[in-house]
């Protein structure tokens, strides 16, 4: 199995230097208050109570003060204490790191670690010349590398601003993020990877190519698709459709709320509150919430009639809205926003199909993403923490489920990483963490195996035997949502999509407004029956007639530029647009029953006919 980033050393290299940089900070600007400093997916971060505010030209200063005590060579150590002991360091002012003036949030974390949890200290110790001892102390776990000298490859990148334990009603801190790398080279690919993430940011590219916007009348995280987005959502929802269509999967719709009463029975109303938004209530004073999952209504459905063993396996699949109480610090464009639509599934099966299920379930998800040109991935798979009680369910059924994800994994020969405290509180499953064109990784598509739902609802199914069993449940969604697949797409391609993907896959360019009719009959032609021929001047000229015979039924997704600026400005618009095909229609086109082609990626592609161009476009 690989390598778990927990396990590794870059881990504990970042993990050091967010405490490297808290003691800077501590040097330079007595009386701040530290919290919490974790190593995060491509650094860390340190939260911290500051006296006056901190600049982003701060970090400057920090860092140059991390390098200073960096090269320090100063060892660092586990140390475990007794609880109160840990507390009378905390208190004790002597220790740098420590101390009544900065203990408060140390204090609470120490208060919220369970009793019987062994409490541990980071202490970076040095000597020096005279003998003496100087010391810093951070209430930590670990794990850290063995001295600070090698911290050498880092930088601190931004400031934000962070509520105490994320609580709102908490003070708000502020949280320096930074990186750390083990070598100057791979420091310097992740800085060179933000500047080009910049450049395909898909808010921006969202917004020049028309996809989507957002509107703060309409509110945070609630995105408004634009006609070429939604193009881009309906091509998607149709692939993914005839792919489950050929496995035998339903289409299902299920409303946009529903009654507490089928969240409580589910349990999303214990482990899920806190992402549900505000709840509703009728004039009857029946307590309705809007939807934040769609698998107790796929349970409803299945559980409407009895089901025999040669019933099973049943799948439902629907496209679903949820909404989900998102803080406004944690949206980020499609990516992470408050309503989605989930290309949900959920798979009634015997645990006798189990296995061979969760693998079709595998084989579509990776068929999804080879269509999608997301080839590069690396497969999780989210188990029960075992000293957590967020979870629901008999242990004997934990165990089941999660063995019947590794041994699926196993038989296919899919190498996978276990990743304890990732699984849903209702079971296990299978994340594949997919790594974009600049090397970041993004968890999309999952696949989860459930024997608690089917209890907590009492589903059964009758069995060759004549007698009732429990059915399993598979929750899957190769996009996982369309909104962060599509986030994740249009970064992926710069906002250049494949051309079956592309919202716009031809652009037509007339020359002259004399040439607008020959560009509406070709258009015509490309997009099949029904196309509606706009409005156009009387003297325009009509395309060839015998030029347009043999195309067939063409369905291709085609826009005409009518506008009235220059051809050279319709062609620099349009490739600003992203459109993989632009035809530019003239005087000697038409005459000839020719177009001039040109693509996205290889530019002027001289004259031909339509019927040559139609056979030279991607199937």
């Amino acid at each position: 199995m690989a390598e778990r980033y927990e396990d590794s050393y870059l881990y504990k290299l970042r993990h050091s230097a967010a405490h490297l940089m808290a003691q800077a900070v501590q040097e330079l600007y007595p009386g701040a208050k530290l919290s919490i400093g974790p190593p995060i997916e491509n650094g860390f971060y340190y939260d911290i109570d500051f006296p006056a505010p901190l600049k982003e030209e701060d970090l400057a200063k920090i860092e140059k003060k991390m390098k200073e005590l960096a090269k320090l060579d100063m060892r660092i150590l586990r140390m475990e204490v007794a609880r109160d002991d840990a507390r009378a360091m905390i208190l004790d002012e002597t220790i740098p790191g420590m101390g009544t003036a900065v203990a408060e949030y140390k204090l609470q974390l120490l208060d919220a670690i369970a009793e019987d949890q062994v409490l541990s200290f980071y202490d970076q110790q040095r000597t020096d010349r005279e003998g003496t001892l100087h010391r810093f102390i951070d209430l930590c776990r670990g794990p850290h590398v063995e001295t600070t000298k090698e911290i050498k490859f880092f930088k601190l990148m931004t400031i934000a601003g962070a509520y105490w334990r994320g609580n709102v009603n908490n003070k708000q801190l502020t949280r320096i993020y930074g990186t750390a790398f083990e070598t100057q080279e791979a420091l310097d690919a992740h800085l060179y990877m933000l500047e080009e993430a910049k450049k395909r940011d898909h808010r921006l590219l969202g917004r020049e190519l028309g996809l989507f916007m957002f509107s703060p009348r309409v509110g945070t995280g609630l995105p408004l698709w634009l006609p070429k987005g939604a193009t881009l959502r309906q091509t998607m929802i149709e692939f993914l459709q005839q792919e489950q269509l050929k496995r035998g999967y339903e289409p299902v719709v299920t409303p946009h709320i529903a009654s507490i009463k089928l969240y409580e029975k589910s349990g999303h109303i214990i482990n899920y509150r806190d992402k549900m938004f505000p709840f509703m209530e009728d004039e009857e004073k029946e307590t309705y919430i809007l939807k934040p999952m769609n698998c107790p209504f796929h349970i409803e459905i299945y559980a409407s009639q009895m089901r025999s063993y040669r019933d099973l396996p049943v799948r439902y699949a629907e496209f679903g809205t949820v909404h989900r109480y998102e803080q406004s610090g944690e949206v980020a464009g499609i990516l992470r926003c408050r309503g989605f639509t989930q290309d949900d599934a959920h798979l009634f099966v015997t645990p006798d199909q189990l296995q061979s299920e969760f693998i079709g379930v595998v084989e579509l998800m990776k068929a999804v993403l080879d269509k999608l040109g997301l080839t590069e991935f690396r497969v999780r798979v989210g188990t029960k923490d075992p000293l957590s009680d967020k979870y629901v369910g008999h242990d004997d059924n934990w165990t089941a489920a999660t063995n019947a994800i590794t041994e699926a994994c196993d038989s296919i020969g899919l190498d996978y990483e276990i990743s304890p405290g990732d699984a849903a509180f209702y079971g296990p499953k299978l994340d594949l963490i997919i790594k974009d064109a600049l090397g970041r990784e993004w968890q999309m598509g999952t696949v989860q195996v459930d024997y608690n739902l089917p209890e907590r609802f009492d589903l059964e199914y009758i069995g060759d035997d004549g007698k009732p069993h429990r059915p399993v449940m598979i929750h899957r969604a190769p996009f996982g949502s369309l909104e962060r697949m599509i986030g994740l797409l249009t970064e992926q391609y710069s906002g250049a999509f494949p051309f079956w993907l592309n919202p716009v896959q031809i652009a037509i360019l007339p020359i002259a407004d004399r040439h607008i009719q020959a560009a509406y009959d070709i258009a015509e032609a490309l997009r099949g029956p029904g196309f509606k021929v706009g409005a156009v001047p009387a003297d325009c000229a009509h395309y060839p007639a015998a030029a347009l015979a043999g195309l067939g039924d063409l369905r291709y997704r085609v826009s005409i530029d009518d506008s009235r600026e220059t051809l050279g400005k319709k062609i620099r618009e349009t490739q600003r647009m992203k459109v993989p095909f632009m035809l530019i229609v003239g005087d000697n086109d038409i005459e000839a029953g020719t177009i001039g082609v040109r693509s996205r990626e290889k530019g002027d592609l001289g004259a031909m006919t339509l019927q040559a161009f139609a056979a030279m476009l991607p199937k």
